[in-house]
């Protein structure tokens, strides 16, 4: 099968110095893209490019004419981040993204890949989640700021394939963590914030770690080394217009697809498991004022593994290298 970008692509990742954007760096560098002749992968910083500006974003492009862009760049952040924040939330990734790809599609980029969220997705939709739960229910109201934005993005890029045939998708990743990962005590997501405060915990020797709500909700994890994959994956071989691409329920080709792992695990389980790998021997309080957020959301990934992609970074294995790497930064 003919590949959809060539080695010699001049690549722009957006939010290259984040989480994701680092390991999908990684995952371009492993597979020889940016090593030949005209072959780039662009990383512009903050300092060198501020993607709230779009004038500057415009000004970029025409100087370095990259013909492929992921965009990985987003404020992030988990419930309390949310929940304090609303405006900077929803305002601050509606500009980046509009940002981006209105600039993409105006100098004729090749492909466009948009980086979304499963927050996108109702809180009680069926599970596990197929992509055309998309708007059929009610969002989680501690992340729904961030989720309006990212249907934005989701929804402009396949505004732009249908009216002008621009090559844009999007992928929808779950709970990422790894390398990279934000461990702020107040910003941080769950997996981040578990594994700082039990690691903390058995350096200080402190007799219990306080967690967030019952421990109850169900979540599932990607490494991020993963998601890096499955982004180089998609940009190679999924051609949504291509006759074996996943079709919805109504036999209408999909622009966006789901990556995971198709696992899930309790919060109170994975606490007890970091616990464990940190050698912490203390007590687990539950601190059932604070908010659970979305009960379980678990993504169906048949679409993505049908191309022929699949996660290979194990759980406790994933746990444990973030771990090694968060004490040796």
């Amino acid at each position: 099968m003919k590949k959809k970008i060539l080695k010699t692509e001049r690549i722009f990742v957006a939010g290259a110095g984040g989480m994701a954007g680092t390991a999908i760096c990684k995952a371009l560098r492993k597979y020889g893209y940016g090593k030949f002749q005209g072959g780039e992968i662009l990383t512009p910083n903050r300092n060198e490019l501020n993607l709230l500006d779009l004038v500057a974003v415009r000004k970029w492009f025409e100087k370095n004419k990259p013909t492929v862009v992921i965009i990985a760049a987003a404020k992030v952040g988990g419930i309390l981040a949310n929940s304090i924040y609303p405006t900077e939330f929803l305002l601050e990734n509606l500009k980046i993204q509009n940002n981006l790809i209105e600039t993409a599609w105006k100098f004729k980029v090749k492909r466009l890949l948009f980086l979304g969220s499963s927050c996108i997705y109702p809180k009680y939709a069926p599970q596990p989640i197929e992509e055309e739960a998309l708007l059929t229910g009610k969002l989680e109201s501690t992340n729904e700021w961030y989720a309006i934005s990212k249907i934005s993005g989701i929804k402009l890029c396949e505004a732009l394939r249908k009216q002008y045939d621009f090559d844009a998708i999007s992928l929808m990743p779950t709970n990422l963590y790894g390398p990279g990962d934000n461990y702020h005590p107040k910003n941080s997501h769950v997996m981040a914030s578990l594994i700082r405060k039990f690691n903390d915990a058995t350096k200080k020797s402190l007799p219990s770690v306080t967690c967030w709500g019952t421990g109850k909700p169900l979540r599932e994890f990607l490494h991020v080394d993963d998601l890096g994959e499955a982004v180089v994956f998609v940009l190679e071989k999924w051609d949504p217009n291509a006759i074996n691409a996943p079709l919805d329920k109504n036999g209408v080709p999909l622009t966006i697809l789901n990556v995971g792992t198709g696992l899930e695990i309790s919060i109170k389980e994975l606490s007890e498991k970091i616990a464990s790998i940190a050698n912490y021997k203390g007590e687990i309080i539950w601190d059932n004022s604070k908010p659970d957020g979305t009960p379980r959301k678990k993504l169906n990934i048949n679409k993505i593994t049908s191309l022929g992609w699949k996660p290979s970074i194990e759980l406790n294995k994933g746990i444990k290298n973030t771990l090694r790497e968060y004490n040796n930064p």
